[in-house]
């Protein structure tokens, strides 16, 4: 079997990253990243009438250009893996419909893109696919409305919140030799639940999961963080980045100048999103294009990403519930067949 101890799973034929692409709104384009990202919108309904339409538009718009990316036709892909924040992952599924691609709909919150590059890798990897699509994506105006408070109403933002990062990302997995990136291995991360009921503290709650999910890596597979050039979390933001590196610590495991999280980065200190970003889109877009662009130029080999999701509903934690969280580690490399 292509296993390391009880949660990691090996992939023997090195799935290669052929392909990617990333739309971001407006608000991200004027932060850290603007000249990594493919394309940035000028604004943030990207000429729908609508935010979750847009969302699904971009969604769309990331799958098709890193198709284009690829150099391969559309119906050379074999699956779309890909997620959501929306109710019944809409988004996804509706930007789908116009794609022409067998689909599987996932739903990881915002661990979707480790998510979708662990099955997609599973596909390639086993002969089962030739090429696979991995995307996820997500948006300020659409999430907050369904999670929070309507946009019209002006609520105040408690200190502790993160900014929706309106983004998305896709990857296109396959087995030509000549990419230089792949994904080696992945720990599967445990729903991890630390009763944190406040929806305004995401860090808080999801950085438990990601303790579980780093831990377990380093005991699958032997490794410590100096193994790797980037260790990266996907949006814990600032407050939950430091609970990450309490909770490492108090196991014996610590992060040194090599971790950081997408949260954390894609926001400059100008912006008062607080505690930095978060949503599906923000490891999504970070990852398929700074990520990526530094691997290729051969400034990165080991990256270690960690996405990290809250497993709420709309009305779970209105009605007292704790928050249920999972994260996801993906092993990606550079160089070597």
């Amino acid at each position: 079997m292509n296993r390391l101890g009880r949660q990691t799973i090996v992939f023997k034929n090195k799935p290669r990253v052929v392909g990617s692409y990333t739309v971001v709104g407006p608000k991200e384009g004027r932060g850290n990243f603007a000249k990594f990202f493919d394309k940035i919108l000028e604004d943030d309904l990207f000429g729908e009438k609508s935010y979750e339409a847009a969302e699904s538009k971009m969604l769309k718009f990331a799958i098709t250009e890193a198709i284009k990316n690829a150099n391969i036709d559309k119906t050379q892909i074999d699956a779309l893996f890909a997620g959501d924040l929306m109710n019944q992952i809409i988004s996804s599924s509706f930007a789908a419909r116009k794609l022409e691609i067998p689909y599987f709909g996932l739903f990881g919150a915002c661990s979707t893109m480790a998510e979708s590059l662990i099955m997609g890798s599973c596909y390639v990897d086993g002969g089962f696919a030739r090429y696979a699509a991995c995307a996820t994506g997500s948006h300020f105006s659409s999430a907050e409305k369904q999670f929070r408070y309507p946009l019209e109403l002006g609520t105040q933002r408690p200190p502790t919140s993160q900014w929706t990062v309106t983004g998305t990302g896709c990857t296109i997995l396959g087995n030509d030799d000549s990419a230089g990136i792949f994904v080696e291995c992945a720990t599967i991360g445990k729903v991890v639940d630390w009763d944190v009921t406040d929806a305004n503290n995401m860090g808080a709650a999801m950085a438990p999961a990601a303790m579980s999910t780093l831990k377990a890596h380093f005991e699958d597979t032997g490794r410590t963080a100096d193994d790797y050039d980037l260790i990266l979390t996907g949006d814990l933001g600032k407050l939950g980045s430091e609970i990450l590196m309490d909770l490492m610590e108090y196991n014996g495991y610590k992060l040194g100048s090599n971790y950081n999280d997408c949260g954390q980065m894609i926001f400059n200190n100008t912006q008062k999103t607080f505690m930095g970003g978060s949503g599906c889109g923000c490891g999504a877009s970070i990852l398929n294009s700074y990520v990526y662009s530094r691997m290729n130029k051969g400034m990165l080999k080991n990256v270690l990403f960690i996405a990290t999701g809250a497993l709420m509903s709309t009305l779970s934690s209105q009605q007292g519930n704790s928050i249920p969280a999972i994260a996801h580690a993906v092993s990606i490399k550079f160089g070597g067949k």
